[in-house]
């Protein structure tokens, strides 16, 4: 953990027994997962009025007061988030969005989206819709350090909450156990309420009455408490990865339907100060052997090959930085609750990535979790109290499972060639385009407004 004005998990260890001897819960909720999401959430819960524990194998990255900001970076993370207006609303509620204002980020204002067999095209401007933009392209390490430089200045104040000379000390509210990996969880009961115990690979053991996934798609805790998933292989990979073009993007997003997959441009931030430049982020999803052979390229080749497959997009593509890639996979949980262990993000569904609605879903589930976590208090119903957890679940399940389908759709459609259905393919993108009221409703919705 760097800086000395970041609280120390050292510290923070959790209690271990009560005066009676019985086992005690060290926090009421406690979520697993300080990323993207599962910071977002312990933030969220701040004035739930919930005692919240936070755990995760890594450290916060908060910066110490002397660190260079996170707008320093040299170099661009490959990976990155289109966030939408419900997602940077939350980010305002939770005091994050004025930091990530600092650091890079893109609002982008149009977006272009056709196909390569066919003339059928659709584009989006944020004036049509009397929006400053789409959304903003913003890379996923800038908010993890917003997220975690924001967690730091809290703790900071709630140590002063709690300082002797404070005539009212507020009741803390966060406690961090940070370093630590989840081997193992055994349910138990205590005082007739369930109480979760996670035991760690340091050898501690962190316990709750309720306890949050958020730890991914590769959740191990999702595994340990036996949720069942549905789940599938696309036959794809996608390659991530920084390029650099000839021309400015002009603030554009833009997609292209290929043979063999989708292929996304999405554009990125010189700096704070400049949205404009000549860099983007590319996701270039294709099937098996033409992803592997891509990844197989030199750079200059592979640099040609994605020009081509852009259509000269930007002037071309002049430069790449090193390629990534990941098997691509949909996964979505049968339930998001079982007993006292509630899914959230990526554990409990992860979509195609062509429309860049992973995270913002995930953020969507942080909004309905904290208001029913709320409500239920309000109503003097404990946090693992089975009715608050079902009616988080009812929220989102539904919504989730519509928009993957709906990806699918989108995965599907466009990747059959019979000439019928690039016809009607064709037909439906210039319907769009052309019906400013329908193209104004899709701009809308996908902006999350």
């Amino acid at each position: 953990m760097s800086g000395s004005n970041t609280p120390s998990s050292e510290s923070l260890e959790p209690r271990k027994s009560s005066a009676s001897g019985a086992a005690t819960a060290d926090c009421d909720v406690l979520i697993v997962g300080a990323g993207l999401v599962g910071a977002t959430l312990a933030l969220r819960l701040r004035d739930s009025g919930l005692s919240v524990g936070l755990l995760d194998k890594g450290v916060l990255r908060a910066p110490s007061d002397s660190a260079e900001p996170a707008t320093q970076h040299q170099s661009f993370d490959p990976r990155v988030v289109a966030l939408t207006a419900q997602s940077q609303q939350l980010l305002e509620r939770i005091g994050v969005w004025s930091k990530l204002m600092q650091t890079r980020h893109c609002p982008y204002t149009q977006m272009r989206v056709w196909e390569q067999d066919g003339t059928g095209e659709v584009e989006f401007d944020a004036e049509e819709i009397h929006e400053p933009s789409l959304g903003s392209i913003i890379e996923n390490s800038l908010i993890v350090d917003a997220l975690h430089t924001r967690l730091a200045e809290c703790l900071r104040e709630q140590a002063q909450d709690q300082a002797p000379d404070q005539k009212r000390a507020r009741a803390k509210w966060l406690t961090l156990f940070m370093g630590r990996g989840v081997s193992e969880l055994e349910h138990t009961q205590e005082a007739g309420r369930p109480l979760s115990r996670l035991h760690c690979d340091d050898g501690s053991t962190v316990s709750a009455r309720l306890i949050i996934a958020a730890d991914g798609g590769n959740s191990r805790l999702r595994d340990l408490a036996g949720f069942e998933t549905r789940e599938w292989d696309y036959g794809q990979k996608a390659i991530v990865t920084t390029i650099r073009t000839r021309e400015m993007h002009d603030r554009t997003a833009l997609q292209r339907f290929l043979t063999t997959g989708p292929l996304a441009f999405l554009p990125l931030a010189e700096s704070a100060e400049i949205p404009q430049g000549r860099h983007c982020s590319i996701v270039w999803s294709a099937d098996d052997a033409r992803a592997d052979e891509l990844m197989a390229c030199t750079d200059q080749a592979f640099n040609s090959q994605l020009s081509h497959a852009m259509e000269g997009a930007f002037g071309g593509v002049e430069w790449s930085d090193t390629r990534h890639v990941f098997p691509l996979r949909q996964r979505h949980a049968k339930h998001y609750v079982q007993g006292n262990v509630v899914l959230v993000g990526d554990a409990a569904h992860t979509i195609h990535p062509l429309a860049g609605q992973g995270v913002n879903l995930g953020m969507l589930d942080v909004v309905a979790l904290a208001e029913e976590l709320e409500a239920g208090a309000e109503a003097r119903r404990r946090p693992e109290d089975p009715l608050v957890l079902r009616r988080y679940q009812r929220r989102r399940i539904g919504p989730n499972l519509a928009m993957m389908g709906l990806m699918e759709g989108f995965k599907r459609g466009f990747s059959e060639q019979p000439i019928a259905v690039r016809w009607l393919r064709n037909v439906g993108l210039h319907s769009v385009n052309r019906v400013a009221a329908l193209r104004k409703a899709l701009a809308r919705k996908a902006l999350g407004i």
